[in-house]
């Protein structure tokens, strides 16, 4: 059990998961989302430069006023108090100079990828937190990966480097390093850049959210995760989970672990790269239909003006379905062949290149929220208007 109205369960074929103890409106799940550690979205490289866009403690976009930088390594902090917290934490002495020691070995990450140098910067965070919080070290072993051939490759590489320029007071096995990574891939979750319709948003940082990292994925998901990293004053970096609609009890609530829009041969992909599994949701079980009729279609030379102009009919005949399912509340219709139509309708931003997934805003103690929060941009829409 985790709080009054979620909990850890075990469901046949499938990790651990979470799911409503009871019936849920629309509501907050905010107790359960704090890091145990944050660790850079950039290259090591960029955050020993002046101009460094975040706060390396609370990961906060550094405005045009004075930074404090560490005076051993130059790391940005946004004040002083930043820089004492991170001190005593996640810029320990050790962190401080293996950082130092990897700038100044920056050519043997020269031609590796972005994800080295994360994957790098990761390790020496997870040794950290072995020295300065025992008891964090093990609940990020606790947590689910399993061991793939690339994250063995990657740690024997990493574990060489680290070892090498900057070893931690105990050096740690290439077994462990490959577990850590292992951990990392299956349970990270980014705390994203600020929202810009002209740029391709980044990741500003990684973190582990322990019980975070039970929510299971879902290409129609009954919830979504906000963070407010440059708005909240208190607690910024913590994930707030948020139920899109009425979950009846029983049922598991799921995130998706990338933007919805993506289409069933790039989710089908990422998921089993970085996830190691292939999704077999509603909503993909009906897309791989689709798939496999366009695959069909691409095959066929016979494709003469009688079968164009029945093509065409029939998508205005698909059109007609798809918009009386959404008027009639098509999410609960199981025999149309768009299930899914009545979400995008519902909850997908239609904000220029967001992508964005729209959650009530905390309803009131009397009445749900009409109000829909997107979790990516902070565009506000009055449900009442679909």
């Amino acid at each position: 059990m985790i709080c009054g109205v979620i909990k850890i369960s075990s469901l046949p074929l499938r990790r651990l998961d979470i799911l409503a103890k009871q019936n849920l409106l629309a509501v907050w799940i905010n107790d359960l989302n704090a890091p145990i550690y944050l660790n850079s979205g950039e290259s090591h490289q960029h955050h020993h430069t002046p101009t460094s866009s975040y706060c390396n403690h609370c990961f906060k976009t550094l405005l045009q006023s004075p930074s404090s930088p560490c005076p051993s390594c130059s790391l940005l902090f946004c004040n002083s108090t930043c820089l004492s917290r991170a001190s005593s934490s996640s810029h320990s002495p050790y962190v401080c100079q293996a950082l130092s020691r990897l700038q100044n070995s920056s050519d043997l990450l020269l031609n590796h990828p972005l994800e080295r140098h994360v994957q790098a910067r990761f390790l020496i965070a997870a040794f950290n937190l072995s020295i300065v919080s025992p008891p964090h070290f093990q609940t990020l072993l606790s947590l689910q990966g399993t061991v793939t051939d690339n994250d063995a490759s990657n740690a024997h590489f990493l574990h060489s480097l680290i070892s090498t320029i900057c070893p931690p007071p105990s050096i740690p096995s290439i077994e462990l390093t490959a577990a850590l990574l292992a951990k990392d891939r299956l349970n990270a979750f980014g705390l994203m850049e600020p929202f810009n319709e002209q740029l391709e948003r980044s990741v500003r940082a990684y973190g582990i959210y322990p019980m975070a990292s039970f929510f299971n994925h879902d290409c129609l998901p009954n919830a979504c995760r906000f963070d407010y990293v440059d708005t909240a004053h208190h607690n910024n970096t913590d994930m707030i989970v948020r139920i899109l609609h009425d979950v009846p009890q029983g049922r598991e609530i799921c995130l998706s672990y990338f933007p919805v829009n993506l289409d069933y041969s790039t989710r089908q992909k990422r998921l089993l790269e970085d996830y190691g599994f292939a999704c077999d949701c509603d909503r993909c079980k009906v897309e791989a239909n689709w798939s496999d009729i366009d695959n069909d279609k691409d095959g066929d030379d016979d494709n003469d003006e009688e079968d164009e102009v029945m093509d065409e009919d029939e998508e205005e005949e698909e059109e007609d379905e798809d918009e009386q399912m959404v008027a009639s509340g098509g999410a609960e219709n199981e025999d149309t062949d768009f299930p899914h139509a009545y979400f995008f309708v519902t909850y997908m931003c239609n904000v220029n290149n967001c992508g964005g997934t729209l959650a009530p805003l905390p309803p009131s103690p009397a009445t749900p929220s009409n109000v829909m929060e997107c979790n990516v941009c902070g565009n506000l829409r009055n449900n009442d208007a679909i």
